[in-house]
Formats: C-alpha cells, structure tokens, sequence
C-alpha cells in the first residue's frame, strides 16, 4: 500500500463501466462502513443516513431513479459491486441533539467535567445551529453541505483501499427517497455512488488523464 495520501487522489476516477464478476470484499465493506460513520462533520452533527445496496435486488430499487431520466447511469448502478446512497437530515430536532450528546457521553468526551463540558457541547452545537436557522435560513442545506464533508472523506478513502467509485447526482432525489422512505424518516437523498472495479476495456475514462486547473488559478499562497 502506498503510504502517499496525494498517490490516491491523483490515482482515482469517476468509473464509467465496472466489472461485474468482481466483488468487494466483507473485510473491506467493514472498512467501507466506517469511513462513512467517521467522517467529519460541523459540530459533530454527523447528519446522515446512508443505503448500502449489494444485491440485485437492491441495486435494481436505486436504479429506478435512474431509468427514467439519467438511464446512462443505470448500468453502473447495476453492474457495480455495492452502491451507497447518501442521506442528509432535513432538520436537528431536540431529541435528535439529546442523542447526540448521549452518544458523546457515552464514547468518553465529557469524562474531564461532565456536566460542565456536555453542557458547553450542546450550547456550541446550537449556536451554529441557530445561526443557520435564524440567520441563513438554510438548515437543510447546511446539513447537506456535511454530508458532502462525507462524500469527499469517502471517496479518497475507498481509493485507498483500491476500489473504484463514481459519485452520481445523475439521479432522481425524489424517487430514492420515495422507494426507501427516506423523507418520512426525515431525510433526503443527495447523490448515489456506485462502488467497485473498473471493467478498464469498457472504460473510456480510465484511459484518459486528468484535467485540473492550474495551482495558479486556484491557489493564493500569502
């Protein structure tokens, strides 16, 4: 394994066709599942839900938001090993934040002072909380842009592990959340990824180099 975070950066693609005779590995699926649950997040809002889907079955149900309307995605939903579809909360209710203080009570951040520090935590969380409700007036898309925190932390994090993904938002949010009941759950879908290996005969971008902008349009160093 490369122990050079920029040879992963550098190394991954969006996927145009995956091979479908290969598989993840339980062991990496593991890996897979707690890069998703530590993630960074604002306040450690960690305000997500995510579908894993391995099956056909299951892969069939999250390419029916894809068949009518971005069909050119379709395949790679359904040729792909596993599929992930991302979720964001649409608000932060009372007992979702009491849940979250629990749990960080319970992982040990409070054990210096608890009262005082717990106390300190929920205070913090929702002062910024707050500013985007009465301020920006933009909650759901504050939660969303933390869930895009994820995917970033996601993607690096699968190429390391050298499996190939294709962050989708080619897809119709509504029929996901429809088809998993995500809404009713207070949540809503904001982009797929299908996860595995390239099929690099059938992958006209595997072939191709990468295009970024130079260091001198996109960076000022003072």
């Amino acid at each position: 394994m490369n122990n050079d975070i920029t040879y992963y950066a550098k190394k991954r693609q969006s996927v145009k066709a995956y091979d479908s005779s290969k598989k993840i590995s339980a062991e990496n699926i593991e890996k897979i599942k707690e890069l998703l649950r530590y993630s960074p997040s604002s306040v450690n809002a960690q305000p997500w839900h995510f579908v894993i889907a391995s099956t056909e079955e299951g892969k069939n149900r999250i390419a029916k938001a894809t068949d009518v309307l971005y069909p050119f995605n379709s395949n790679s939903i359904r040729e792909a090993s596993h599929v992930v579809v991302f979720a964001s909360r649409l608000d932060t209710p009372e007992e979702y934040l009491q849940s979250l203080l629990a749990q960080e009570e319970k992982d040990g951040r409070f054990d210096a002072d608890p009262e005082v520090f717990k106390a300190k935590m929920d205070g913090g969380r929702k002062m910024f909380i707050n500013v985007h409700k009465e301020k920006f007036n933009d909650v759901p898309h504050w939660l969303a842009k933390q869930v895009y925190l994820n995917l970033g932390h996601f993607l690096l994090g699968v190429s390391a592990l050298g499996i190939d993904s294709t962050p989708m938002e080619g897809v119709d949010l509504d029929t996901l959340d429809k088809e998993f009941g995500l809404r009713e759950k207070g949540f809503s879908s904001i982009c797929v990824v299908p996860l595995g290996y390239s099929d690099a005969e059938n992958d006209f971008n595997a072939l191709l180099p990468k295009s970024r902008l130079p260091y001198s349009d996109i960076l000022t160093e003072v």
